[in-house]
């Protein structure tokens, strides 16, 4: 009897030693390639390929962050940040991550979810009365920037917004009737607004027409700004302060913000504008001089759900981390496992997202482009991967199946920028090695 209690108690403590040990794993350490499957003999042709798109001129630098098994096998910089002075770009510097915003709005949004705040189909008119007996664009005259329009089938709902099929566009990247519409209703991007409060904006938005139907089409637009404006209201806090008390400080992100700290100014990575005949340069402003790039640092009180965050590469991947371990990290659990299948599932049915290469052989989830059995054809990213990027040059993917989170950060428009995507993807996955 007494060697079956021991033998008990050594599978017993087997057993709480092995689940320690699984949970220790799932907290971001830098560790050998080989501990998270990786060859390092292969993986350094990544190391060699970003020193190769420095010198061809396709980008000024990159940062590089790889974690498979929650052992951060690859996590580095190349090139510059300063054109004259050539000073290195350094990983820990913080980037303008733009739509990557999205994801943490999506995660906000899903934790008041769980909190009982709304359901996924309630209508958003519930919330914001603007939205009640929605219009839908039938019409445009470009001459005068008049239009028709004809009621909404039925309401935008809060699962529509997640998903980006409810009709809103995006202001100045879509159609010319689309940019005009928002132009005249002084509708933005939400990046480097002063003198407005999101409330405002997206309560002018519900008075716009649609441009499609609810739930009956794709159009990435400004539904993660609703969903910014709509976490304010549920929770009582600025978006600013949600992201802050709800999500980075309980995990751990430590260099995340809509308004950088002065004292943390002077690592904001510059941004470059690359030509075709590979002159690269430091710009202080973009959109013709219309956004200052130094915005993250001018303090400012419109926090767009859909953009304007800037952060690390280091404390993005504790976040995705995050969503990998379904919903939990070091301790801190922001989601349930099931509300993250959710978030990362085809929610769209047979609709295509019109973004990315092989658009139509992929689908979407709440707030991320998911990688169907289909679409997973074209790239060695198992189906189920998900992702998203911002329009900075910063781009992310999750890959639940080979338990590998993926980021690469640049801060440049240029034309060879996307030379660098189809490079990076291979690079990555062929020094997997077990």
């Amino acid at each position: 009897m007494n060697r079956y209690r021991i033998a008990l108690l050594i599978l017993f403590a087997f057993i709480v030693t092995s689940r320690s040990a699984q949970a220790q794993a799932k907290i971001l350490t830098e560790a050998a390639p080989a501990a998270g499957g990786f060859s390092a003999t292969r993986l350094a042709r990544l190391d060699s390929g970003m020193h190769s798109w420095v010198n061809q001129k396709w980008v000024n630098g990159s940062v590089v962050l790889i974690a498979r098994h929650g052992k951060i096998v690859f996590y580095k910089a190349h090139g510059y940040n300063d054109p004259t002075t050539k000073a290195p770009l350094d990983k820990t510097g913080i980037f303008r991550v733009a739509s990557q915003t999205k994801a943490l709005t999506t995660v906000a949004i899903m934790m008041l979810w769980e909190e009982g705040k709304f359901s996924l189909d309630d209508p958003v008119s519930r919330f914001i009365p603007t939205f009640a007996n929605q219009k839908v664009l039938a019409s445009f005259n470009p001459k005068d920037t008049t239009y028709t329009t004809v009621p909404a089938k039925r309401s935008v709902t809060i699962r529509d917004l997640l998903t980006h099929t409810s009709g809103l566009g995006y202001p100045a990247i879509g159609p010319p009737a689309e940019s005009a519409i928002y132009a005249k209703s002084r509708m933005t991007g939400g990046v480097g607004i002063n003198g407005e409060k999101l409330a405002d904006a997206m309560t002018r938005l519900g008075s716009l027409p649609l441009f499609f139907q609810p739930g009956e089409d794709w159009k990435y637009g400004l539904n993660m700004d609703v969903l910014g404006y709509l976490i304010e209201k549920w929770s009582g806090l600025t978006l600013e302060d949600f992201f802050l008390k709800r999500i980075c400080q309980p995990l751990g992100m430590k260099d995340t913000y809509f308004n950088v700290p002065p004292g943390k100014g002077g690592r904001l990575v510059n941004f470059f504008l690359g030509d075709s005949t590979g002159r690269i340069q430091k710009q202080s402003a973009v959109f013709g001089g219309a956004l200052d790039m130094n915005y993250p640092l001018k303090k400012h009180d419109y926090f767009s759900g859909g953009g304007g965050l800037s952060t690390t590469i280091y404390d993005y991947a504790i976040f995705l981390q995050m969503l990998l371990n379904g919903g939990e990290y070091n301790g801190v659990r922001l989601l349930a496992r099931n509300t993250v299948r959710l978030m990362t599932m085809n929610q769209i049915g047979d609709l295509s997202p019109n973004v990315g290469d092989h658009a139509r052989d992929n689908k979407f989830g709440f707030g991320f482009l998911v990688i169907s059995e289909n679409g997973s054809r074209f790239t060695p990213s198992q189906a189920g991967t998900y992702s998203w990027g911002g329009v900075f040059s910063t781009s992310y993917w999750v890959d639940p199946k080979e338990d590998m989170l993926v980021l690469i950060y640049r801060q440049m428009w240029g034309p060879y920028v996307t030379n660098t995507d189809k490079a990076f993807k291979p690079l990555v996955y062929q020094a997997i090695n077990d």
